[in-house]
């Protein structure tokens, strides 16, 4: 299986440890993984700010960069449900054949569903409480819905608690919105940190040392909340937790 390892743009320059965590993670599977190198932003910001047209060329790049690979994998369930669910419409004018959201995943959801893995070297002796980002439930299905009325099942757990020493944990609103938003948080900053300190109030009930999930932009803009406040706890991507020895 040929893997193209995706590292959207905010994990590249604030958070490369959860890229190279990826990469550790993957190859020590035995996967023929390839970082192609040039990698831009996937083209969410803009469309999600209302420029969808100027996110085309961005799609049409990414495109071009991924061709040939089985499967597109990246440590973002944001960027990776943006291209699967809208890299179709924004590129249906253009003569191009549209192939990237069939094969795109997030990290979480191919090590459970494709590579259906039981075991990890791993060890990470702490408490950790997931956050169970709006993309990640809501687009890629990686655990169901609260609102609705469906048996529990949350795959992010049940990865993480392959690892050695591990306690996991949830919120009491197990998969409320933390505020970010991406455009949200800058549109409506008042509103967003809100959300954001009530959300880590809610990780911090738990008990927990350490807030994790699939998406950095969440985590990044809950560790805000922490900074600001003095919060004794601290987030990581779940990636990280699952390459923790390798």
């Amino acid at each position: 299986m040929k893997v193209g390892l995706f590292i959207p743009c905010y994990v590249n320059a604030v958070y490369p440890n959860v890229g190279i965590a990826t990469y550790k993670l993957l190859t020590s599977l035995g996967l023929d993984v390839t970082y192609p190198l040039n990698q831009t932003c996937c083209g969410q910001p803009m469309a999600n700010a209302g420029y969808q047209h100027q996110a085309k060329n961005l799609a049409l790049r990414f495109e071009d960069l991924f061709q040939g690979f089985d499967v597109i994998v990246g440590p973002s369930a944001s960027c990776v449900a943006f291209v699967k669910e809208n890299y179709g419409n924004i590129l249906k004018e253009e003569k191009h054949l549209c192939k990237t959201p069939g094969v795109i995943k997030d990290v979480i959801e191919f090590l459970h569903d494709d590579l259906k893995i039981t075991s990890l070297p791993s060890k990470f002796p702490h408490k950790v409480s997931i956050h169970n980002s709006c993309h990640g439930v809501r687009e890629l299905h990686l655990s169901n819905p609260s609102e609705r009325n469906m048996p529990y099942m949350n795959k992010i757990r049940a990865l993480l608690e392959l690892v050695e020493g591990i306690e996991v944990v949830e919120p009491s609103k197990i998969d409320e919105c933390c505020g970010f938003g991406g455009m949200y948080s800058v549109e409506e900053p008042e509103v967003s940190a809100c959300m954001g300190n009530d959300k880590v109030k809610d990780h911090m009930a738990t008990g927990a040392e350490y807030i994790t999930g699939s998406d950095s932009s969440c985590l990044m803009h809950m560790q805000g909340a922490i900074d600001r406040n003095n919060y004794p706890i601290k987030t990581i991507h779940a990636v990280e937790i699952l390459a923790a020895n390798l």
